[in-house]
């Protein structure tokens, strides 16, 4: 059985799989370079962190392809062309702790004017004056789900009120749904963006989402770049009405021209949030997991099947 996994690492931790399970004949592929082998022969892919070119024809060449094991929880790069003998599985949970991290660091910074403060540091100068604060403050959390929960864990000590919600209104968990956006997002002092990037969500982040949140809030982008309609955010932010802290971009890496770099009130980071040790940690026990379990021939964890 061929596997191609992304890196050395995890084909180590596949070297050992229990007794009694066959072998697997494991490639590297990180999306640079030669092909390790044919695509024809490889029944599990797991491919690797970044984006690689040309995916549809990779995939459209995997006769033989059985198992696509993503190692982030989106999926939206391979679900479109995956063959029809394959199962598709996501890392769901995999990056929770380092990207609710990054989204409470996000909120933080923007609040409390670290990247202003960073830069009068470079130009020695003492700029003292108040700065908005975390606490007393309501956190809207767009698409909540198990990444969502790790934020609101993140933010139990920040005396806070977080507001939930998720595609699909959830009552007895308190999570409204999308429809409720327009009366809660004036209420908001930070919204954070958690939704997957599918046609739906495709720009969900509109001049109409933009204008129903209120002066001086921050918007908080740990999803997709496709999320946020990049040309009417810009007139927000460059106004000062609102501010933004974006890891993930429309076109990555985003180009050194685009205007999001030298736009007021916008902290950028490069798709970043998810990238920890914790997190390859934790990717390397699922993927080991998960490849026990297909030769075992136990459900698989994480399967997309319908929306996500």
């Amino acid at each position: 059985m061929k596997i191609w996994v992304p890196s050395q690492d995890i084909m180590d931790v596949l070297s050992d799989l229990p007794e009694g399970l066959p072998e697997p004949d494991c490639a590297i592929y990180d999306g640079n370079g030669d092909l390790p082998g044919k695509p024809e022969d490889v029944e599990i892919w797991v491919p690797p962190l970044g984006w690689i070119s040309g995916i549809p024809a990779l995939l459209g060449r995997m006769h033989g392809l059985r198992l696509l094991q993503t190692v982030t929880a989106g999926v939206d790069a391979y679900r479109p062309y995956l063959p029809e003998q394959a199962v598709l599985c996501n890392a769901r949970g995999v990056h929770d702790a380092g990207t609710a991290e990054w989204v409470v660091g996000a909120m933080l910074a923007m609040l409390r004017e670290f990247p202003g403060f960073a830069l009068a540091q470079q130009r020695c100068e003492w700029d003292y004056h108040h700065t908005a604060a975390l606490a007393d403050s309501t956190v809207l959390i767009v698409g909540y789900g198990s990444i969502g929960e790790a934020v609101e864990r993140r933010l139990a000590g920040f005396e806070v009120d977080v507001v939930r919600v998720a595609r699909t209104p959830r009552e007895s968990e308190n999570v409204y749904g999308e429809d409720a956006l327009p009366k809660l997002l004036p209420k908001a002092d930070v919204v954070v963006l958690l939704v997957p990037a599918t046609p739906a969500t495709d720009r969900m982040v509109d001049a109409g989402f933009l204008n129903w949140m209120k002066d001086g809030a921050v918007l908080v982008n740990a999803a997709r770049g496709s999320v946020v309609d990049i040309d009417a955010l810009l007139p927000e932010v460059s106004g000062g009405r609102l501010r933004a802290v974006l890891d993930v971009a429309p076109t990555e890496p985003l180009p050194p021209e685009h205007p999001l770099w030298t736009a007021p009130g916008v902290f950028i980071t490069p798709h970043v949030a998810g990238s920890t040790p914790a997190s390859a940690r934790r990717i390397r026990r699922l993927v080991r997991e998960q490849i026990i379990r297909y030769l075992s021939g136990r459900p698989l964890a994480n399967m997309i099947t319908g929306e996500y």
